[in-house]
């Protein structure tokens, strides 16, 4: 490595800035190569890998290096944790109906599954057990914000060197993995035992109750009429999503004294205290297409600032363990589709929908589920209940349950 010319110091503004830019740079090459917009490669995961990729043949080259201020990153991702929390709405869970929770309990026991084979397959390797865990649900069933935020934990406390690249890495083979095999699963079940099709009635009615639900809000909340309405949602949200993540700290400080956990634990369980307590007594409305978009944000600059400094060095020594652990989970998610998902969800032709957009779902991320269970509908027609099920657990309430899973695994590898 040549000795470096110059070194560029960033602000802890300056590299917020920058994080946007590469944000945006990745959504411009994410529009120009389809197969990452076909894949639902996340913006900043496309930016931020050409990013470190570039910064680090400046670096080796003895051109230039960068030393990033990330004191706002950690502030991002329990942000976009409290948004998950602020999802996590009970009451969903009745208009979904038992399908719904049932669905939600299967992908919880697949998350379980994929720590204990990730820490197994990791162990019989000889590396470290957490690099299992990076491999597991963090990222199949996590995703890049999950992996980055893990990742991030394990390799400052943990001493996983490279936590965040390794996870990063994951995620995008787990992205691309889901998005594979979802079609191929879905077809083989609808192709060998050819089940019946469910009424669509019952997704539309449901689909319906979710609309209405959503719209509720004269009896609830007043806003200042006018051109501020938008902005007063907005901080009004954003005020509540301050207020969890204030009391989530203190949480998870006294949580802290009895088990290890991540930094947004605390503020995740208070902002759900806050969404249900909130629909129960109906004295503020929380409008969820206004925490999404907070959510949104938050992630989009959490991804893109952990990503843009990377050290992809760091990823030399475990990838092939990693792609070993990671190989193994792809045979995990499409067995379990095949012969879990299928049944327990009904046996009907909504469930092999379902199932092949659980292998999107369980290897990366919502979008990818939806992706598979449209190219199978395309084919075979629509499957209403599947489009209800499915995007409601993926969006409320399986990173609720993963964090926890994964809580439990880093306690007891500890």
């Amino acid at each position: 490595m040549e000795e470096l010319r110059v070194t560029i110091p960033l602000d802890m503004v300056q590299t917020l800035a920058l994080a946007a830019v590469v944000l945006f740079a990745g959504y411009g090459v994410r529009r120009r190569v389809g197969v990452l917009d076909r894949y639902n490669i996340p913006a900043p995961v496309v930016g931020g890998f050409l990013f470190a990729m570039l910064a680090l043949v400046l670096r080796v080259t003895g051109v230039v290096g960068f030393q990033f201020n990330a004191t706002l990153q950690t502030p991002l991702m329990i942000a976009f944790f409290t948004s998950i929390g602020l999802g996590a709405s009970l009451s969903l869970l009745k208009i979904g109906g038992p399908q719904v929770l049932l669905f939600w309990g299967l992908a919880s026991v697949l998350a379980f599954l994929q720590d204990a084979l990730g820490v197994v397959v990791a162990k019989g390797l000889g590396v470290n057990p957490f690099l299992g865990l990076i491999a597991g649900s963090i990222t199949m069933t996590g995703g890049h914000g999950t992996g980055a935020a893990f990742g991030k934990l394990l390799d400052q406390q943990y001493g996983l060197t490279g936590g965040v690249t390794l996870a990063m890495a994951a995620a995008t083979f787990g992205l691309v993995s889901g998005g594979l095999i979802g079609g191929p699963i879905g077809t083989a079940i609808v192709t060998r035992f050819n089940p019946r099709h469910a009424t669509p009635a019952s997704g539309h009615d449901a689909a319906a109750e979710i609309a209405r639900h959503e719209s509720l809000d004269e009896e609830i909340d007043t806003e200042p009429p006018g051109e501020g309405a938008t902005a007063y949602n907005l901080l009004k949200i954003l005020t509540v999503v301050l207020v969890a993540m204030w009391a989530g700290s203190l949480l998870s400080a006294w949580l802290g004294r009895f088990v290890t956990l991540p930094a947004y634990i605390g503020a995740m369980i208070v902002a759900a205290a806050l969404r249900n307590g909130a629909d129960w007594l109906k004295v503020v409305k929380i409008e969820q297409r206004v925490v999404d978009d907070i959510g949104t944000i938050a992630l989009n600059l959490f991804l893109a600032m952990a990503l843009m400094t990377l050290n992809l060095v760091e990823l030399k020594d475990l990838a092939l363990p990693m792609l070993v652990i990671l190989l193994a989970q792809v045979v995990l998610m499409g067995t379990f589709a095949y012969f879990v998902t299928y049944r327990l969800m009904g046996r009907d032709y909504d469930a092999a929908v379902m199932a092949g957009g659980h292998c999107g779902f369980g290897m990366g991320a919502t979008p990818n589920a939806v992706a598979n269970m449209e190219a199978l509908t395309e084919k075979f027609g629509p499957a209403p209940r599947a489009f209800l099920v499915l995007p409601m657990v993926g969006a409320f309430f399986i990173d609720f349950t993963n964090a926890l899973i994964i809580t439990g695994y880093i306690n007891w590898v500890t």
